[in-house]
């Protein structure tokens, strides 16, 4: 007789079918199973789940569709991967099918039952394990205690690493320990950014063999992606490298997760399910028993908080390793070799008007060059120039499709917006006025370079040859290879200046660089983002950690930073790598100004054609929503138009919801989801396009 299985598939975002289909099947499968299921007029792919509680209302079988097909070759998907769904599902309100299935490769999709055995067939003849047996480097005392510790103690464990002080070599012997007690277990490592997978993959599988490492991230192919996880699922995978989405990953046997970088907000989701892969690894963690390492120099304020000793509520266990590797053992002073690097502020407000680097800086670059070493610029904007403006008129250059300016980009004559991406050719003279005097205003990395290299134009490097300057970015890393390229010229010593945004602050073990150098840090100084000096401050800290990584290259390195506010206390703790005290006084304001890690947010954003309509869903949804707030002690704040409100012509607005508790704003969140709903289908509703809810967000 047939069996009715509670199935989820991919459903339509908002659709309110939240939970699982039923159908028919001739044979009962175990929940977990992946099923090939008709949906409407196509056929999908499905995962058999979890039956619901009872008491649910019962289908008649007439009424039910069967399952065409079981891809039973693959074993079910475990307990608590199931576990994991439900609960980010829940907890980042969307649909459990939704978060499930976009876990799982999209090439698994297309393939019937005798596509994946042939698959499988191919995975099983790809070979053992061959470790290399690369011999590790000696242990520092630091290195030594924290491993000790995160053997004995439960965690999870938040490894407060300097930079340079051999994070890196800790994730690896956890793995290796961990092998060696238990060989079929897996070890879930996890990098902010895809372009620091194939560094991470290369000492991964120096130490433990190709064959036990596999990647999985957005920037792979589809055969690729699947291939990876194929071998993470069956166990074939010991090791699996990946970006956020990674922590979806099925792995049966998994007994360890390392989040590297963990402050960063990369980690955080911003389509479909707004996920924190950060959070969720330490919630998978506790789901299968499995240790769970945070590693960062610069730890979110949010982990640093549960860091705090258990007396005062702390919930991860504090690891601290303060030196780099070769300081605690050479004794180095600071400044020197093995040393976090010397920072220096130079106070823009007494160097000559207009200047983009200052003459003390531009004269500590020539001198690194002049003795073959490498130093690098900052500055977090892409581009030749933000805007490009006419001095007759005042016209800029604004998107048309949004409320923001398109970016000048000198290398191909463009005009781009980087919110719509909207392209024109760079207009001859003015469209507003015609006047030929249209000029760029501000700086970007384009602009930046080609001004460095009129700068150094005399000067030469120790072979007499010209100076080089490469610029990484966005712009110049579009192409597959093109930044791996660009690295390995770093690596090798051909590049003199690096010039770059974020991308070159984050991870890169660059041996050669002795002088990092910010050249406009101050706006996030005074951002309406509470969150901003953190992210400031994390930025700066994980520059200067690029420079002085080998003792053998140079006696000094240095942290150069042009700033108009010298004094500012965070430049005051930047100077002494003091990051302790950064979080104290960060979370010292937070606190008083009851925001989180003392309070709980969630936002909701509603998308229309106009903002009214946008702000109409909004404050509905607040008035509707409003008693159940007040006996919750959850506060709804009015709706407002989100800092770029426009884009692609399409107007955006959102609403904070706050709550001391984190319990209460689920619970509220839990009972509203159905009000949205009405609202949307309402007359409020009507020409909204539409809105989602972004559980602890990361920008306001």
């Amino acid at each position: 007789m047939p069996t009715q299985l509670p199935i989820l598939v991919q459903t339509p975002a908002h659709s309110q079918v939240g939970g699982a289909l039923s159908y028919l099947s001739e044979q009962a499968l175990a929940p977990g199973t992946l099923v090939r299921v008709p949906l409407g007029r196509r056929e999908t792919l499905g995962v058999v789940w979890d039956a619901p509680m009872a008491g649910g209302p019962k289908i008649a079988s007439d009424r039910l569709r069967p399952i065409s097909s079981a891809l039973d070759a693959l074993a079910p998907l475990t307990p608590a991967w199931r576990r994991l769904v439900d609960f980010a599902a829940r907890y980042y309100q969307r649909a459990s099918g939704e978060v499930a299935l976009a876990a799982l490769p999209p090439q698994l999709r297309e393939l019937d039952p005798v596509q994946l055995a042939r698959r499988l067939k191919r995975l099983d003849a790809a070979g053992e394990h061959t470790p290399t047996g690369e011999s590790p480097p000696p242990l520092t005392p630091e290195q030594q205690a924290a491993l000790e510790r995160i053997d004995a103690e439960a965690g999870p464990f938040l490894l407060f690493g300097a930079t340079g002080s051999g994070k890196t070599e800790v994730y690896l012997r956890s793995v290796q320990t961990l092998l060696a007690r238990e060989p079929q277990a897996q070890a879930l490592v996890m990098v902010p950014e895809i372009n620091l997978t194939p560094q991470l993959e290369a000492r991964f599988a120096a130490r433990f063999g190709a064959h036990a490492v596999v990647s999985l991230h957005s920037g792979m192919s589809n055969p690729q992606r699947l291939k990876s996880w194929l071998a993470a699922h069956s166990g074939a995978a010991r090791i699996v490298l990946g970006t956020r989405m990674a922590v979806f990953a099925s792995m049966p046997r998994l007994r360890l997760i390392v989040v590297d970088e963990e402050h960063d907000p990369s980690y955080k989701q911003q389509e479909g399910a707004r996920y924190s892969a950060r959070d969720l690894a330490v919630y998978r963690g506790r789901l299968e028993s499995a240790k769970v390492i945070l590693g960062s120099a610069t730890p979110s304020l949010e982990s640093w908080h549960h860091s705090r000793p258990v007396a005062e509520g702390g919930r991860y266990v504090r690891l601290h390793m303060p030196s780099r590797v070769g300081r605690a053992e050479s004794g180095a002073l600071p400044g020197t070799a093995g040393a976090l690097p010397a920072v220096r502020r130079v106070d823009m407000n007494h160097q000559p008007r207009g200047a983009v680097f200052s003459p003390p800086l531009l004269q500590a670059i020539t001198e690194r060059i002049a003795c073959g070493e490498q130093s690098m610029v900052l500055l977090n904007r892409r581009g030749y120039a933000p805007v490009l403006h006419c001095s007759e008129c005042e016209w800029k250059s604004e998107c048309p499709h949004c409320s923001a300016y398109r970016v000048f980009h000198k290398l191909d004559r463009t005009l781009r917006c980087h919110h719509c991406g909207h392209t024109e050719r760079v207009p001859r003279a003015c469209p507003a006025c015609g006047s030929p005097d249209i000029r760029p205003i501000g700086r970007g990395t384009e602009r930046l370079e080609e001004h460095l290299a009129e700068l150094l134009a005399g000067v030469t490097r120790p072979d007499g040859g010209p100076v080089r300057i490469t610029r990484i970015d966005a712009d110049t890393t579009k192409l597959k290879g093109e930044l791996e390229a660009q690295l390995a010229q770093v690596h090798s010593g051909e590049v003199d200046v690096l010039v770059g945004t974020q991308m070159i602050a984050k991870g890169h073990d660059f041996r050669r660089i002795t002088l990092v150098a910010a050249a406009n840090p101050d706006s996030a100084l005074f951002s309406s983002d509470f969150r901003a000096p953190e992210r400031l401050f994390s930025l700066l800290m994980q520059a200067a950690g690029r420079a002085g990584r080998d003792a053998g290259i140079s006696a000094q390195s240095e942290m150069w930073v042009q700033t108009h506010h010298p004094k500012h206390p965070l430049y005051e703790n930047l100077k002494k790598h003091d990051y302790p005290g950064f979080a104290a006084q960060q979370l010292k304001e937070r606190e008083q100004a009851g925001l989180p890690p003392y309070s709980y947010q969630a936002l909701v954003r509603a998308e229309a054609r106009t903002q009214e309509s946008a702000q109409a869903f909004l404050n509905a949804a607040s008035r509707l929503g409003a008693e159940a707030a007040v006996s919750l002690n959850v506060t709804l704040y009015p709706a407002v138009p989100m800092t770029v409100q426009r884009v692609a012509n399409v107007e955006r607005a959102q609403m904070l919801i706050e709550s001391p508790s984190r319990a209460a704003l689920q619970r509220f969140l839990a009972g509203w989801h159905d009000t949205l709903h009405e609202v949307r289908q309402g007359p409020e509703g009507k020409a909204l396009i539409r809105w989602a809810v972004d559980v602890d967000p990361l920008a306001i």
